[in-house]
């Protein structure tokens, strides 16, 4: 047992304070489904924890007519069967509910599912495999390892672990932007902007400030939601991160295609659009060869190493099948 401290602000206003006192290190504790896991296991040893899980102010949902606002202590199981959530933006409750087992989708909060680890088997597997992201400079077991589920887009020679969370990817289909707190007061980040690619220093994931917290979750209205998907495949039907997924959302007037947005999960080291195979499927008539197409160029910078090849073609397939499903609901 490594000891740490443990505060539990009353407040908002408490806890920026108590992340501007903290010592280097400190993690802010919400639903803690990754955080305990990471500790029991010695990678992560904080010296203190700030825990927010009880504050008021992250934990709302409000579905209103301009835009989704979830708080950032928001459970996972609460917006995903939110009933707005579920019947117009079906991309963002499908990608909480395959995101993880009912226990923890009971307990995680959707703020801090953002912001889990990018990892893969090498960061959990101890001080005998070299991992640039728990012990910066080491180096990568995994570039000479066993990548069967490593990453295929935004890989370094640093580190090719794969961003394993769903529900970012939803968002950055729907152009969300997060509402961050700390000390230097309040600022909003587009999704799009809050996760990086972990080139030469592995250990920075997100552009948050070690003093800052999420406050709340906007994604703005849009008709595209409610033809949109997020499918995921992967291992096994249950918990298990995605070897490929895809969250699409369109809108489809007289055949031909309007709006388009296409994130991919799975497969890069953060949360990846697909912007390029978008602009193929805008414009025009939408055909299961243009969905295909459409997955060709997602994933035409894909760089696979030793194991992990198949994943490309899987990842075509994935992102061509979810843009049917989308079309398909914007025909019901």
């Amino acid at each position: 047992m490594r000891p740490f401290a443990y505060v539990a602000p009353g407040s908002l206003a408490d806890a920026v304070d108590a992340l501007r006192d903290a010592a280097p290190g400190t993690k802010v504790l919400a639903g803690g489904t990754t955080l305990y896991d990471l500790m029991k296991l010695g990678i992560e040893t904080p010296p203190a924890v700030v825990d927010v899980h009880r504050l008021p102010e992250l934990n709302t949902i409000d579905a209103g007519p301009d835009e989704l606002v979830f708080g950032a202590g928001a459970r996972m199981a609460d917006v995903a069967d939110h009933p707005v959530v579920r019947a117009e933006y079906p991309a963002l409750s499908e990608s909480l509910w395959r995101a993880a087992s009912q226990q923890l989708r009971n307990m995680a909060s959707v703020g801090g599912n953002l912001l889990q680890r990018t990892r893969c088997g090498y960061f959990r597997g101890g001080p005998e495999f070299p991992c640039n992201k728990r012990e910066p400079g080491s180096g990568c077991a995994a570039l000479e390892g066993h990548d069967r589920t490593h990453a295929l887009l935004g890989a370094s020679d640093a580190c090719i672990a794969t961003y394993p969370g769903d529900w970012a990817i939803a968002l950055l289909a729907f152009d969300a932007v997060v509402d961050v707190v700390g000390p230097r007061g309040e600022r909003t980040v587009p999704l799009k902007e809050l996760h990086v690619e972990p080139g030469d220093d592995p250990a920075r994931e997100h552009t948050l400030d070690a003093d800052e917290l999420i406050l709340r979750i906007r994604v703005p209205a849009t008709s595209a939601g409610r033809g949109s998907t997020y499918l995921k495949i992967r291992d096994r039907e249950s918990y298990a991160f995605a070897l490929a997924s895809a969250a699409v959302a369109l809108t489809i007037e007289d055949g031909v295609v309007g709006d388009c947005r296409i994130a991919l999960g799975g497969v890069a080291t953060r949360p990846w659009r697909a912007e390029e195979a978008e602009r193929t499927l805008r414009g025009a008539p939408l055909t299961p060869e243009a969905a295909r197409h459409a997955g060709e160029v997602a994933f035409a910078g894909a760089r696979p190493g030793t194991y992990n090849g198949f994943r490309v073609e899987l990842g075509i397939r994935t992102v061509a099948d979810a843009v049917c499903i989308a079309a398909e609901r914007v025909t019901r």
